[in-house]
This record gives structure tokens, sequence and C-alpha cells, in this order.
């Protein structure tokens, strides 16, 4: 079979995007990827030259290509400044690999990296909220807890944004969880660019937001990046596995359904933030983060917990 040709340059092509027919040779699709997280950036305004950027990196293909790519971004203003910070949320084996990945991905990049730990933070490990019977999945807790980590960390630094390495598939994924979950509002405090109004969480950014997961693993692998691949072993009984299933199969059979939900999102969330009742936000009687409650979603889980 005769090999197809890069729509850009006379080389062999490696890779080619159903949903729109293009096929790229390696160096052109690294190029289209890097051009696709510039525009995303530029089109949400989402950094400034003098910005102070907290990139969460956990040793991932999403986080280090992340990393790696807000580098190269930060290398064109003097004045900005990366921080890699890493949360340690105490998965013995599992986390302690990732650590090590990102340390050595840190040291090669000269990029200065911080860590956190639940241990430290909360008291408690996510092994030992998994040996617990809570009504929940370890992963319910422990997406609460490293949003709150991470934004612990970012403080401690100093930063002025937190990067996250959501990608495409992250995010049409949550649009259906907060669906499914019955709390569409939810997507209204979400998307490329999440602010705080009053101030008391870093905005967060999502440069990836509109790169494909499979075009992160092929970015990340063509550029000989060394992250973990194997799955956290507490994700199996999340209903997040069960929706990337279920849309990755869609997207096989029909290509751009990703971005089409994407899309709907994007519209989705203009239409609701006009209407969407905004929360009275007060401070958490424990640890003074916003919430609509007397206590915030994390502090209410240590309580149950402790209980």
């Amino acid at each position: 079979m005769e090999k197809a040709q890069c729509r850009y340059c006379p080389a062999d092509a490696i890779y080619t995007r159903g949903h729109e027919g293009a096929s790229f040779c390696s160096k052109c699709f690294r190029k289209a990827v890097e051009e696709r997280v510039r525009r995303t950036v530029t089109e949400n305004d989402m950094l400034k030259f003098n910005d102070h950027i907290a990139v969460a990196v956990s040793g991932g293909k999403d986080s280090l290509t992340l990393l790696n790519l807000l580098v190269k971004m930060e290398n064109r203003f003097p004045r900005s400044k990366i921080t890699a910070v890493s949360v340690d949320e105490g998965i013995r084996g599992y986390r302690d690999e990732a650590l090590d990945i990102a340390r050595k991905a840190c040291e090669k990049l000269c990029v200065e990296q911080f860590v956190v730990s639940y241990h430290d933070l909360f008291g408690i490990t996510t092994d030992e909220i998994a040996g617990m019977h809570l009504g929940q999945t370890p992963c319910s807790h422990c997406g609460v807890f490293r949003r709150k980590a991470i934004n612990r960390a970012a403080q401690m630094v100093g930063a002025t944004k937190i990067a996250t390495a959501h990608n495409l598939d992250d995010e049409v994924q949550t649009v259906l969880l907060n669906m499914l979950h019955g709390d569409p509002w939810r997507i209204v405090r979400s998307g490329p660019v999440l602010h705080d109004p009053r101030g008391k969480f870093l905005t967060r950014i999502k440069p990836l937001c509109d790169i494909p997961e499979k075009e992160v693993v092929l970015y990340a692998y063509l550029n000989g990046f060394d992250f973990q691949s194997i799955t956290c072993p507490h994700g199996n009984a999340a209903l997040r596995n069960d929706i990337r299933n279920f849309l990755n199969q869609l997207d096989q059979k029909h290509p751009g359904s990703k971005f089409t939900l994407q899309r709907t999102a994007e519209r989705l969330r203009e239409l609701l933030s006009r209407t969407a009742p905004v929360a009275e936000l007060n401070e958490c009687a424990k640890c003074g983060d916003p919430t609509p409650h007397q206590l915030c979603e994390a502090c209410m889980m240590l309580d149950a917990i402790a209980a």
C-alpha cells in the first residue's frame, strides 16, 4: 500500500486527522500541535509577558507535554517564570514512579519543581481513603483534594497563574459527567480559562484544551518524552472511564464528534452564563477558601472522613 504524503511537505505522513482529512509527517505534526496550542493561548488571552506560571506536573504524557510547550513559549519572554508543582497523593508505587519522572523532566528543562503531599496538607493519603467505606470512589475525594493542593502549592511559590494539562478529551468528558450528575450549571464554571472573582483561587488556564488525547500521546512519543503510561490503580471504578470509552468509540465511527461536543459546550456556557444564578460566596469556616456553603467541599470531605 502506498504511503500517504504529508499535506505540507513531500515527506511520508505518519498521522492523519480523520475529522479534517489532513495527513502529517512527524515534523509537520509537531509544528501543527505547537501552533494550535499557541493559538489557544492567544485567542483566550491566557498569558501575560510577566506571568509566573505554576504548571501542574504529574509525570504523565499530558503534563510533560504541557511543561515542554510552555518552556518553549516562555523562552521568548524573559520576564516570565515557570515553576512545576507536583502533588503526592500517597498512591504507593504509582505516584512514586510519576514523581521521579517529573523530577527528571524538570531537571532536564532547568525548571524548579515544588512538591506538596496530601499527607502534609490533609493528614490522609489516597491509599488510606481507598481502604475506607465512604460511599464514594477514591477519585471523588482525590479530585477535590488535588485541586486544592495545586492551588496551595501555586500560592506557596508565588505564582500568578496555574496551568493544567486538560486536553480535549478531558474537557468533553467533564461536560458529559456534569450532565449525568444532573448539574449542567457546572459547565459555566469550566472552560479554557477559569477566574475566581474573589481572587482566592489563582486563575487557571488549559493550553491543551483543543488537542485530542491521542495527539498529545503522539506528540510526547515523537519528542522522546519519558512519561508514566500506567493508570492509577484506584481509577477503575470511576464513571469517567465509561464516558472515555463511549466517546472514543463514538469518535472512531464519527470523526470530529469530540470537537462538536466541545463547540456545543462553548455555546451552552455562553447561554447559561446569562441566566445562571450567581452563588453568594462565603469564606470556608475552616480554611478560608471561597464556598457557597459554610465549609468548602474539601473540608466537608475531611470532616466526613474523621467522623
